[in-house]
């Protein structure tokens, strides 16, 4: 990446289609999101929603005016920790183009700080337990596997 700049900055609506190609772009994705011109309304909903929301930032890697990367930075406020603040950070991906070039790696680097900048004591994610490289990938950042996370499907 000699030479081009990766800005990270805040989605705008206009980066929908990209984000959304990005999140079907894997074998998870593909079977749980709808990219199709035009989007499905839905993903807009959702992006006004977290775009009004202090808490919520979608966040864009972006290279040369495309965008490369993507996810999702949430500050959860809690009462345990004494009122501590968490980060949540959701929905990592990097375009297959760009991959193996440190972006996954510098777009989490740049949470962390945001998290720090913001005041969280931690900073936590999730990731299917399919993703055995990127398990590998977070525990090289310093994540470590202290908790078992589970859901329950509602539909």
């Amino acid at each position: 990446m000699s030479g081009k700049e990766i800005i990270f900055r805040p989605a705008a609506r206009a980066d929908l289609p990209s984000v959304v190609r990005l999140l079907a772009d894997d074998d998870l994705g593909v079977q749980r999101e709808r990219y199709e011109d035009p989007l499905p309304e839905n993903y807009y909903s959702a992006f006004e929603q977290i775009e009004r929301d202090p808490n919520h930032e979608l966040v864009v890697a972006e290279l040369e005016g495309g965008v490369i990367g993507t996810l999702h930075l949430m500050f959860l406020p809690s009462i345990s920790f004494q009122g501590g603040l968490r980060a949540q950070i959701e929905s990592v991906r990097v375009d297959r183009r760009f991959q193996g070039r440190r972006i996954g790696s510098r777009m989490m680097e740049w949470s962390v700080e945001r998290a720090r900048a913001r005041g969280a004591h931690v900073v936590q994610l999730t990731t299917h337990k399919s993703r055995t490289d990127a398990h590998r990938f977070y525990e090289r950042l310093g994540f470590t596997g202290s908790h078992l996370g589970m859901k329950l499907d509602l539909k």
